[in-house]
């Protein structure tokens, strides 16, 4: 057809600019396609998509629809740029998109309209690690209560993955040790069911556990319990579980990938993760409490979540890392809840979840808890370890990667709980917060302030040392006991903003003759040495190049 043929067809194919429908004229894909966050092709095709579905028409002018054409491909054919857009937007379904090219007979114009399919349940789509909608003609970052209808979407087995049938997959392909271990799993998690699941057949147990329908392979039974073969019936979608080594520089030390069955990988990945002893001093004592840096139940509920929450269909691994005293668990995948304080805070489970079939035959299978009670006991576990609670990295809407720390990071903390066994779980949290120096609100440290567990201006708050009554002569009470760690490291920071840098003696002198009286010499400047080590893995301060400690930008 030619120009004016062309311009009529879109006009009554795409009459006006709405929520289903944009006009770019983006004569150069070169910078266009993936360029300005909310301005480029992935930002359109994330906000159509996340209203009904439409059309991006590629090559017309804005409002007038007047035929400009591409003038710039830079490489890309309608067959690679779905590929691309795929890549570049997180939860795109497949079925559906795709480019068409009209190229005009007179003038020789090629524009081009992307077909893109409306979001999958429940899950928005993603550009430049944000979410984006359509008002009207314009293009927004995504709000709350277009977030939220998304989510509350209803979901049948139909459109969830992990319920998906695979046809050609039998019984056959799953490993026989993975469903012996899933019997004994089943029986654990439903004693009163045992002696009657010694009855039943591999197939009734499978239909009974929900890892099948009515006998058919699902891609869940295949995740679980599948034999390592088995694994390409999940296609795209990547059935790997990789440990990874680093030192405390980040350096790669070693690493293991684990494929299917998941049942079984899973012992593999936590037989690797080297739980040492860890000792502390919880208060002024001559024992040091000994504890395992990681409670079994906290790391394997962290791996089994990744699990049941990875989106498969961004076609990426669950990466364990591990390093000297803390280990990460990443899935990719926005996280679903609003945030982590509302799972822990609620007593009911999630409304809705990216997997449901999976997760409930994992919760039948007895790897994870009551569906969405898991990550509150994950708390309330280290909670009544006196560690650390895990740290959610939501920052980047694409991934989730949760930190368990094998360490005490404040004693002040750690004693504080000790004391305090009543405080609930919201207020430990804070506390948690605060021992990070992570923000809080006025409203938290002021309630925190009134229970007399925090102390600290504003932008320097710290957990109160005060978990007893000191009596007796002050100034002998600090001579023998110290100032609290903050007031030395306190200290430091003031000399290095004086003087810019400090070397190892410069700290010692400054330190040493106001630490307690008890300590011995060698003590002391152990004392200072720990100072600097903890300073330094909390990002306060580094080392230059002439081994000075300076403090970290």
């Amino acid at each position: 057809m030619n120009e004016q043929e062309l311009k009529q067809f879109l006009k009554e194919k795409y009459p006006k600019e709405n929520e289903a429908c944009e006009w770019k004229e983006f004569g150069s894909l070169k910078n266009s396609f993936s360029g300005s966050a909310g301005d480029d092709i992935i930002s359109y095709v994330s906000a159509i998509a996340n209203m009904e579905g439409g059309a991006l028409v590629i090559g017309v002018e804005d409002n007038t629809c007047e035929i400009k054409g591409i003038r710039d491909f830079n490489n890309h054919t309608t067959q690679k740029i779905k590929l691309r857009i795929l890549e570049k937007c997180a939860s795109l379904s497949s079925e559906g998109l795709h480019a068409e090219d009209f190229t005009t007979s007179d003038s020789n114009k090629t524009i081009w309209i992307i077909h893109i399919p409306k979001h999958l349940p429940r899950q928005p789509v993603i550009a430049h690690s944000k979410a984006w909608q359509r008002i009207e003609d314009s293009l927004v970052e995504m709000r709350k209560e277009r977030r939220d209808a998304i989510l509350k979407e209803p979901a049948g087995y139909a459109e969830d993955w992990s319920a998906a049938i695979i046809p050609v997959a039998t019984i056959d392909d799953l490993d026989p040790l993975a469903i012996k271990k899933a019997r004994e799993e089943y029986k654990t998690k439903n004693q009163n069911r045992a002696a009657e699941c010694d009855q039943w057949d591999d197939v009734t147990f499978l239909n009974k556990a929900k890892v099948t329908i009515k006998g058919a392979i699902t891609n869940t039974a295949v995740l679980l319990l599948g034999n390592e073969e088995s694994s390409h019936f999940l296609q795209p979608a990547i059935a790997k579980i990789s440990w990874i080594l680093k030192d405390d520089n980040n350096t790669e030390l070693d690493y293991e990938h684990f494929g299917t069955p998941f049942i079984l990988s899973t012992q593999k990945v936590l037989a690797r993760i080297r739980n040492l002893t860890y000792r502390y001093l919880p208060d002024s004592t001559l024992f040091p409490t000994e504890i395992p840096q990681y409670d079994s139940y906290v790391i394997r509920e962290a791996l089994h979540n990744c699990i049941a929450h990875q989106d498969y269909s961004m076609r990426s691994r669950i990466t364990v890392v591990e390093k000297t005293d803390e280990l990460v668990f990443t899935n990719v995948g926005h996280f679903i809840p609003e945030s982590v304080e509302i799972v822990i805070e609620q007593d009911a489970p999630q409304e809705f979840y990216r997997n449901a079939f999976l997760a409930e035959a994992m919760v039948n299978l007895n790897m994870i808890d009551t569906i969405g009670s898991g990550i509150k006991r994950m708390f309330n576990t280290q909670r009544k370890r006196f560690f650390p609670m895990p740290d959610y990295d939501l920052s980047n809407p694409e991934k989730v990667a949760v930190r368990v720390l094998g360490r005490v990071w404040d004693i002040n903390y750690t004693r504080l709980l000790i004391k305090n066994t009543d405080l609930d779980l919201k207020t430990v949290v804070l506390l948690d917060r605060v021992q990070k120096h992570q923000p809080i609100t006025d409203t938290e440290a002021s309630d925190l302030r009134k229970q007399r567990l925090i102390e600290g201006r504003k932008n320097n708050l710290y957990v109160s040392s005060h978990v007893a009554k000191v009596t007796g002569d002050k100034a002998s009470y600090i001579k023998n006991k110290g100032f609290d760690d903050q007031y030395y490291k306190d200290m430091i920071i003031e000399y290095i903003r004086k003087f810019h840098a400090a070397a190892r003696a410069d700290i010692e002198a400054l330190i040493i003759e106001k630490l307690p009286a008890g300590l011995t010499e060698k003590q002391k400047k152990d004392k200072v040495k720990n100072l600097l080590q903890d300073m330094k893995r909390k990002d306060l301060l580094t080392l230059n190049e002439e081994q000075k400690w300076i403090l970290k930008k």
